[in-house]
């Protein structure tokens, strides 16, 4: 069914086709229209049995999840930013454990100082948790994600992450084709879990284990992820052909087929980017996009398959490591390792990327190894010379602050 709504409501509608049996909330933005929307169909009863957990943390929120799942039910929950290093230590027991929880992250900037927009920083971070990453180009994307994350998740006995940039799409209306409930139930049959705790067969989970088998406990769950290289391709086919249009899947490529330059890129900004490919296409530069879709597991093989042969890739990111540069670009690097591979690090805090920056940068001959997109240098440079005349560290933002509206 084709309506114009808000990419939050849409994710919501759909979490609901899904009939999760828990839901585990606490409000941060940009994700809290997400459980404010589960909210009122859970209390409408369009989720029958359904129990919508209000709880006081989003570390309790993830834990409530937690045991949820390990007693059996499909659960769900959603988070940005603070909220998802808040849950950290529950997010490696959740993958730990093999659980299936899919929850959505609405990208948002970490503090401090405190920015509520978006880039790529909280999720990130988590990179190396044991979940299942996958990033939402669209609206429609995070719709169909949702849907996919809870077949990939409880036929691999994984937790799922479906990442969406936070008011770039989850605030923003757009025509949606929302699935219709009997779509959803055929795709996606009652979760019948892999492991459940049950009182007639009590059984410990998540006890100690030491040196002897922690690293065959590990390595059970990086195999897992490799089979998930396989499965997520599988499950995008199987949603193609149920649904009628493609989505999800590994990696995409956008006039790559004769590109001596790629854009690889990651979320929302995808849309900018294919603009900016067409634009520089019409003046005849051999330029191309690609897009990850799944971040974790890295799908080296797929990557090299679409982008192996490039000359150049050039690779935007929302976030990157401080002192070392782009996160996503080190694996890219890994797996063309006959590429030019350079980081542009781009829309920190959610700064527009905008096409003009894009085409200046595509353009102007081939980029730095690391190129921070529109940084203004000269605010940066008198925040040093403060620094330096002073022999004082802070508070740097607010000094800036203060020179952007002429008050330095």
């Amino acid at each position: 069914m084709l309506r114009q709504m808000e990419g939050s409501q849409a994710v919501a509608e759909t979490v609901a086709l899904c009939r999760p049996e828990v839901i585990c909330a606490y409000p941060i933005s940009p994700q809290t229209h997400i459980v404010e929307a589960l909210s009122r169909i859970t209390r409408a009863g369009r989720l029958g049995t359904c129990e919508y957990v209000n709880v006081e943390s989003e570390f309790a929120a993830l834990s409530a999840c937690v045991g949820a799942s390990a007693a059996g039910a499909r659960t769900y929950t959603a988070t940005a930013s603070q909220g998802l290093l808040y849950m950290a230590e529950a997010l490696y027991n959740a993958s730990g454990l093999g659980l299936p929880i899919v929850m959505t992250v609405a990208n948002r900037a970490i503090g401090a100082p405190i920015n509520i927009w978006n880039d790529h920083s909280d999720s990130m971070s988590q990179r190396d948790s044991g979940w299942i990453q996958l990033y939402a180009e669209t609206n429609q994307e995070a719709v169909d994600l949702h849907v996919q994350a809870y077949a990939l998740a409880e036929e691999l006995s994984l937790p799922v992450m479906v990442c969406m940039d936070g008011f770039v799409l989850t605030h923003a209306f757009e025509r949606v084709d929302l699935p219709a409930q009997e779509q959803v139930d055929a795709f996606l049959p009652a979760y019948e879990p892999r492991q459940v705790l049950d009182p007639d067969d009590p059984v410990s989970i998540g006890a100690m284990v030491g040196p002897e088998a922690f690293t065959e406990v590990r390595y059970l769950a990086h195999a897992r992820h490799l089979e998930a290289l396989e499965r997520i391709p599988a499950v995008a086919a199987s949603f193609e052909a149920a649904f009628g249009r493609r989505s999800g899947g590994l990696v995409r490529g956008y006039r790559t087929e004769d590109a001596d330059t790629v854009v690889l890129a990651l979320g929302s900004v995808l849309g900018t980017i294919k603009d900016v490919i067409d634009e520089l296409r019409e003046s005849g530069e051999p330029v191309g996009a690609a897009t990850l879709t799944t971040f974790r597991p890295f799908p080296f093989e797929a990557l090299r398959a679409l982008l192996g042969g490039k000359r150049h890739v050039v690779v935007v990111e929302r976030a990157f490591s401080t002192g070392v540069g782009g996160i996503v670009s080190a694996d890219v690097r890994a797996a063309l390792p006959d590429a030019e591979v350079r980081t542009v690090v781009a829309g920190l805090g959610g700064r527009p990327v905008t096409r003009a920056a894009l085409r200046g940068l595509l353009t102007a001959g081939e980029p730095e190894p690391l190129t921070f997109l529109d940084l203004d240098r000269d605010l940066v440079a008198r925040e040093l010379a403060r620094v330096r005349a002073r022999r004082r560290s802070g508070p740097s933002a607010e000094n800036m602050l203060r020179d952007l509206a002429g008050g330095g």
